[in-house]
């Protein structure tokens, strides 16, 4: 198999990974790139590997820790997003780290541990302390823009059980923007595709131009949206989700939003 047909199908996956790691979709992505040179330069790495996937995000985990890269500047972005990187010294690296590979990415201490070169007992203390700093969250009100109703209860539901208030479930681009203009959101969850056939992304964009707002876009399809080829978010949850995906994307989110306002 070619290095390019290896890669191919993690791409999408390391770059939600870098991206909510880094809390920016530029610098994220530029740790991504920094991965596939080392891999191009070496493509041995990959060959030897009994586990091509484990192999991709320990050599990205190693280049995170090893060396600082900058992307390049996001004017687009909303202002919450782009004080991201400077606040990042505030959390633990190897326990968000820990937590995302965990919560997000889905795999299993031991794996985690394989990634990071860390034991498995060192694994389990970093996600202890990821989940204190997420429990000492101030809950938050938020808002659900999703068309359809099973999934939008089953949203809300894990959000409330987590501590955070529904401000209202929007199916509409319309809908979403009064919601969100009357409530005032302290985090926006949205889909895509909404039932008017309008998008998910464009009525963030409406809401983000009336006021900043960290947001969480939720997808079926993430291969779609991590193309890499466009502004895309930095928070991203694929369906089906857990409520342990839940938790880590808006605890990523709010605390990087709450730490840039302390220090406006």
């Amino acid at each position: 198999m070619t290095l390019s047909a290896t890669v191919a199908p993690h791409l999408p996956y390391l770059r939600r990974f870098a991206r909510a790691l880094t809390g920016s979709q530029a610098s994220g992505d530029t740790y991504v790139a920094a991965m596939l040179e080392s891999l191009i330069a070496d493509p041995d790495i990959l060959k030897s590997a009994t586990n091509p996937k484990i192999e991709l995000y320990r050599t990205l985990s190693r280049l995170w820790g090893s060396i600082a890269l900058n992307g390049p500047g996001e004017s687009a972005q909303p202002g919450w997003e782009a004080t991201v990187q400077g606040r990042l010294a505030n959390i633990p690296g190897p326990a968000r780290q820990v937590f995302l590979l965990s919560a997000v990415e889905g795999f299993e201490r031991h794996a985690i541990a394989e990634i990071m070169q860390r034991s498995e007992q060192e694994v389990e203390t970093l996600f202890e302390d990821a989940n204190r700093q997420i429990s000492e969250m101030i809950a938050s009100d938020i808002l659900i823009i999703e068309d359809e109703p099973l999934i939008a209860l089953d949203i809300e539901d894990t959000i409330t059980s987590l501590g955070h208030r529904s401000v209202g479930i929007a199916r509409t681009r319309k809908e979403a923007v009064r919601l969100a203009r009357e409530k005032h959101p302290q985090l926006v969850l949205s889909d895509i595709q909404l039932a008017d056939g309008s998008s998910g992304i464009d009525a963030v964009n409406d809401i983000l131009g009336s006021f900043d707002v960290p947001v969480i876009f939720i997808t079926a399809f993430p291969e779609r949206l991590l193309t890499g080829e466009r502004p895309e978010p930095a928070f991203l949850i694929t369906k089906p989700f857990s409520p342990d995906m839940v938790k880590a994307l808006i605890a990523q989110a709010l605390f990087f939003d709450l730490r840039s306002k302390k220090a406006a």
